[in-house]
């Protein structure tokens, strides 16, 4: 007879979860009716950082369809300068995830997520195939820890990297970015 209470706590307990959950995930369903952004699952095998966050952009609401893979590299930063250089962000930005073959467009530039500054650069991406995709490496730090972004899409460059900048400046992503950096 003790068992009835622990099994309906339990159930009590489950349902929170759930509802908190749905709750959660409501606020991606309103960016996918307006056909902006919606998170997608983490395409990529594990490696030695934690899986990150995957989205993807319809090509009416970013002028090509992209995807963006953003996560944080706790420990994996040099404590005193940041991300100091382009050869950084070529090294650190998951770049060869999407593809062994990338070369740089332009030299980067300075940028600013959530409480974060690092660089920014342009690429070309040569898939499987022979098929091109623009890119675009991001990596920014605090203290020693790194959260990286890379976004590619069959779109122009600029319009990929405003559309993903937007993004990635949106209060929900500020939120999970900083949240993603505190480690919790």
């Amino acid at each position: 007879m003790r068992r009835w209470p622990v099994i309906a706590s339990a159930i009590v307990v489950l349902g929170a979860l759930s509802g908190a959950a749905a709750y959660q995930h409501a606020g991606l369903r309103h960016h996918e009716q307006k056909g902006e952004w919606q998170e997608i699952a983490w395409p990529f095998p594990r490696d030695g950082w934690p899986a990150g966050k995957a989205f993807r952009c319809g090509a009416a609401a970013c002028g090509g369809e992209v995807e963006l893979f953003v996560r944080p590299k706790m420990g994996f930063c040099n404590c005193d300068r940041g991300v100091a250089d382009d050869d950084e962000v070529d090294s650190v930005a998951d770049l060869d995830l999407l593809s062994e073959h990338f070369a740089p467009l332009a030299p980067g530039q300075m940028v600013r997520l959530a409480d974060m500054q690092g660089r920014i650069r342009a690429y070309d991406l040569k898939l499987s195939g022979g098929l091109r995709h623009a890119a675009i490496g991001v990596a920014v730090s605090r203290r020693c820890d790194l959260l990286v972004a890379v976004a590619r899409g069959r779109g122009d460059e600029p319009g990929m990297r405003r559309a993903a900048l937007a993004f990635l400046a949106t209060s929900e992503m500020t939120r999970w970015m900083t949240v993603a950096m505190e480690g919790r």
